[in-house]
């Protein structure tokens, strides 16, 4: 029977994993955002402008995510030594970072930003098992 640690705690007592939880929150959210926003747009298109959040809306979002990804997927691999999760989540940091700075029409931005924060998404799911298989 295998030895079963309790997971990493930061100074408060809570477990380190919550990190990874809040990111994959958020890329869930950006993805609902990216592909939930434009077909409530085609469908209600009379209350669109008053809606739409605008571009700062998108720089905002890649603003909380760089930040608090790569403190995630940097602790995860402090903790576990898995290049994988952090690889896979740069990338898709990357992807987001072409979508809201250098994408010239609204589908290339849809289409750089989704795919960036699924790999994202992808990215703190594995850090996260790892961290899991890591503590046991």
């Amino acid at each position: 029977m295998p030895h079963c640690e309790a997971p990493e705690r930061d100074p408060a007592g809570r477990p380190r994993s919550w990190l990874d939880g809040f990111a994959i929150c958020a890329s869930a959210l950006c993805t609902v955002h990216c592909l939930g926003l434009p077909l409530l747009f085609a469908l209600l298109p009379t209350i669109a402008a008053r809606i739409d959040p605008g571009e700062s809306f998108h720089l905002l979002m890649l603003a909380i995510a760089v930040p608090t990804s790569l403190f995630a997927l940097l602790q995860g691999w402090r903790r576990h030594r898995a290049a994988l999760p952090l690889g896979i989540g740069l990338a898709g940091l990357s992807l987001m970072a072409v979508g809201a700075l250098l994408a010239r029409t609204p589908l290339g931005e849809a289409i750089w930003t989704v795919g960036g924060s699924a790999l994202l998404a992808g990215a703190h799911i594995l850090n996260w098992r790892r961290g899991l298989r890591t503590a046991c």
